[in-house]
């Protein structure tokens, strides 16, 4: 049946016994398969790794809000935020400063996550001080506090195209930027989102669009 006739016909149903609600219409039809999207996937690949990893002290810095929020549930976990925030759970600690300046010291986690945040720091989007060197040094951050051993997840954008600066919105990197950022650590795994394929795919598959982009998502030892 049509989606449409199938909801005028509940609709009236539903108006003949409302069991004691009022009710109104706001129509919405999302049968079929469950969607799942670019954040889904990475949150899967952080969630794999961390889950073998085992951290006992973890670092976010710019993460998905609900990802950490459910990673709290089983780890205490420091954020750090540009923007001033309260924790939500106890087990939360939030240091409210620039990711290129982390006031932490050396060696000090076993796991720093860092999901889709890269791409966005020092463009003043989040109200951070304009400096188009702040991805390289804020990377170099995370490189810093993560201990010997540790495992440093992060994911960003990706293109097989020229890499470019969305203004203020974020960067675009090519493999090569990424790959050089991560000089000196070991590669433990990579992988890639294409929007087009919906799904992880190879390198090759990703978008050749220019402005364009797909996810790269990886883990790496120090």
């Amino acid at each position: 049946m049509d989606p449409k006739e199938l909801f005028d016909r509940n609709w009236e149903a539903l108006k003949r016994d409302p069991r004691g609600f009022e009710v109104f219409q706001e129509p919405l039809f999302e049968s079929g398969a469950h969607p799942q999207d670019f954040i889904d996937h990475q949150c899967a690949f952080a969630a794999s790794h961390i889950r073998r990893a085992k951290p006992l002290e973890i670092l976010d810095v710019g993460s998905y809000r609900h990802f950490i929020m459910g990673l709290l549930a089983h780890f205490s976990v420091t954020s750090i935020d540009v923007r001033t925030r309260r924790p939500t759970v106890e087990n939360e600690a939030i240091l409210t400063c620039d990711a290129k300046r982390l006031t932490l010291p050396d060696d000090s986690f076993d796991l720093v996550i860092s999901l889709c945040a890269l791409e966005h720091f020092g463009l003043g989007r989040y109200g951070d001080a304009f400096d188009p060197a702040a991805d390289r040094q804020g990377f170099s951050e995370m490189v810093r506090v993560l201990r010997p051993g540790g495992s440093l997840i992060f994911s960003t954008t990706v293109t097989r195209a020229a890499p470019s600066i969305a203004f203020n919105a974020h960067r675009i990197y090519s493999l090569p930027m990424l790959q050089s950022l991560c000089m000196g650590l070991t590669c433990v795994e990579e992988k890639f989102y294409s929007h087009e394929k919906k799904g992880f795919c190879s390198f090759k598959e990703i978008t050749d669009k220019p402005r364009w982009w797909d996810v790269y998502c990886g883990c790496w030892k120090k």
